[in-house]
């Protein structure tokens, strides 16, 4: 991180608190990033206040198949930063990212490795997403500022009451409704959205569970009198 001028850590999840003396022994001069890093209970509290979410992977599957290039993301993580935070963000090196903090990243990156031996460690991944960051920003000359996207917790807000309201007209299949909503989710997530235009879809989700509870008898008994 350092090396490429990248200086906020942040751990989260019930075993951080012990990586960091390990970490220790190994970070030699980039120690200061160690000792201001953050450790938080979970990926939804570490990525609550920024603007985009970039997630790593390196495996196939229904949810991870729009996984872009480091290079191709690079750019939009640099001017998304000019309106807010931005994170990227690394699962577990023996596991990686599940599809639980899947739900947590607008965008998935996969850095493209030879098919024979695809396996990369932690810190090579990190090197190199960080390095195309760090070409991304300096290729980035002026330009307008980008409007400022919703922090992500308050899109999350609205990804759970679309999803409870989706569930109650019977939309999404209640035994797995991850499949849809991860789709919807790239589909905001991509759309970069504003304050105002979660509000205005969250008011659009409270409203088809209005609906769908009470809303259709009420307006049925209005329209037989």
């Amino acid at each position: 991180m350092k090396n490429m001028g990248l200086a906020e850590l942040v751990l989260a999840g019930p075993t951080a608190p012990r990586l960091l003396p390990r970490a220790a022994t190994m970070a030699v001069h980039a120690a200061d990033v160690l000792e201001k890093a953050r450790v938080v209970d979970s990926l939804a509290a570490a990525v609550a206040e920024c603007v985009l979410v970039v997630g790593t992977t390196c495996r196939g599957g229904l949810y991870r198949a729009r996984a872009e290039r480091p290079e191709e993301v690079a750019p939009l993580v640099v001017e998304r930063a000019t309106a807010g935070p931005v994170a990227l963000v690394f699962g577990p090196e023996d596991s990686g990212l599940s599809n639980e903090d899947l739900k947590h990243c607008q965008r998935l990156v996969a850095i493209d490795t030879s098919a024979e031996y695809p396996s990369l460690n932690l810190a090579q991944a990190v090197l190199l997403l960080c390095y195309e960051m760090r070409r991304a920003a300096m290729k980035r000359e002026g330009g307008v500022e980008a409007s400022a996207p919703a922090p992500a917790a308050e899109t999350e807000f609205f990804f759970e009451r679309l999803e409870a309201a989706l569930l109650r007209i019977g939309y999404l299949n209640p035994q797995n409704p991850s499949h849809i909503m991860l789709a919807l989710r790239r589909l905001f997530g991509r759309a970069a959205l504003e304050p105002f235009e979660v509000r205005l879809l969250l008011g659009l989700a409270r409203q088809i569970e209005w609906y769908a509870v009470s809303g259709a008898r009420r307006l049925e008994s209005t329209t037989d009198h």
